[in-house]
């Protein structure tokens, strides 16, 4: 079962830096012109050192830029190191009021060829590792947790704390993040017990678990197979709970279709197909705030309902699954993921796209069921929000 466990976390100094200005959103949802924004924000913006830029003046590469900015911030005291082990409870609240507790703890990676209780969730898309391999090898540091989802019923009901966050800010969404520091030894003991008591889901940062695995193997060799941090990977681990996750639809918008393309009649194969109205903001925006599987061009919105024969032919009820047995399909084309109907939306009004697909989101009951029988969604089924930040703690990992 999972291993779970507390570490001596790195955290800001809020005497030196204001908190609400050196958080960021993690590294691979950061676009350029963001990053620009976040670096100005602050000099100890984390995303100096989980986004590094090469010192071509100073002839240092990215990642000896990372790591020498790490190394300045805790002999300047900007990071200081927790004086015991801790946990760390976790809480977002959107400006909605909903809200998700979660806890930052050290995950124990599995040894080579052992079978795991962290199961990967969904696919992933080829994407290199080496990146984020170099940076962690430069730094020797989880800069941002990895995200589990606990099978545990009643995991957050063990850290429920009763002072005073250590950090609260907020976001550029108005997202309020709060942590918290649990050093108390029972409520440890009964928090990583918790953990350990079901198999855990990997929400986000697959690419972030398979680069600290390979990171350990690294290590290992290197140590003569000597246990060490790098066995571990930083963690925030949320119970896998409807009140706990806001999980939202990745949509599908299409480029490159030969013009004489008949979407709506090519769907037709395997979905009823029923005109919704013009291709107006406020069609589509009702589709997509009532979560509907629908089809957008600029001709008009259409709704979608699968045809039972394409449940099988799919493999699945997911919509990723049902729009991927459409789209492999149709005449050779460009698929681009979109996290918002209105991002969808407005790549098909302004002509970058053809068309959009937008899908419903998946619901906890799914996942859940998915992970039980160890099968993994296609890519980009889920979307789970709000995003933890980077910058809220991190772990140093001695050799």
């Amino acid at each position: 079962m999972p291993r779970f466990e507390p570490f001596n976390g790195l955290r800001y100094n809020p005497e030196m830096v204001r908190l609400d200005r050196v958080i960021a959103p993690p590294y691979d949802v950061i676009e350029s012109a963001e990053r620009v924004h976040l670096a100005n924000r602050s000099p100890q913006n984390s995303v100096l050192i989980e986004l590094p830029e090469a010192d071509l003046v100073g002839g240092l590469d990215r990642y000896q830029v990372a790591a020498t900015l790490l190394e300045s911030w805790l002999e300047e005291g900007v990071l200081t190191a927790e004086g015991v082990r801790a946990l760390y409870p976790y809480k977002m609240t959107s400006p909605d009021g909903r809200s998700s507790m979660g806890v930052i703890g050290a995950l124990g990676l599995p040894e080579p060829g052992e079978e795991s209780d962290i199961l990967p969730h969904e696919q992933t898309l080829p994407k290199p590792k080496s990146d984020r391999l170099d940076l962690l090898r430069a730094t020797r540091a989880n800069l941002s947790p990895i995200w589990g989802l606990s099978l545990t019923a009643g995991l957050s009901a063990t850290f429920e704390p009763e002072e005073p966050p250590v950090i609260d800010a907020y976001d550029d969404d108005r997202v309020r993040h709060q942590l918290w520091v649990i050093d108390e030894p029972e409520v440890i003991d009964a928090v990583c017990q918790g953990v350990a008591a079901s198999p855990l889901v990997i929400a986000d940062g697959h690419h972030r678990y398979e680069t600290a695995r390979a990171y350990q193997a690294e290590r290992r060799q290197a140590s003569g197979d000597r246990p060490a941090d790098a066995d571990l990977v930083m963690a925030l681990v949320v119970e896998l709970a409807d009140d706990q996750l806001t999980v939202g639809p990745i949509h599908r918008t299409i480029s490159g279709l030969p013009e004489s393309t008949d979407l709506p009649g090519a769907f037709s194969k395997w979905f009823a197909v029923v005109r919704a109205g013009d291709a107006t903001e406020r069609v589509v925006g009702a589709l997509g705030q009532s979560h509907s599987l629908a089809l957008i061009t600029p001709e008009g919105a259409w709704m979608l309902t699968p045809h039972p024969e394409a449940f099988e032919a799919a493999g699945s009820d997911l919509d990723s699954s049902l729009v991927e047995l459409m789209m492999n399909e149709l005449p050779a084309h460009t698929s681009t993921h979109r996290h918002t109907w209105h991002q969808a939306f407005s790549s098909v009004v302004s002509g970058e796209s053809q068309a959009a697909v937008l899908l419903r989101p998946v619901t906890v009951d799914q996942i859940a069921e998915w992970a039980a029988a160890r099968r993994k969604m296609p890519p980009k089924t889920t979307y789970f929000s709000p995003k933890p930040r980077t910058g809220m703690v991190f772990r140093e990992l001695e050799d």
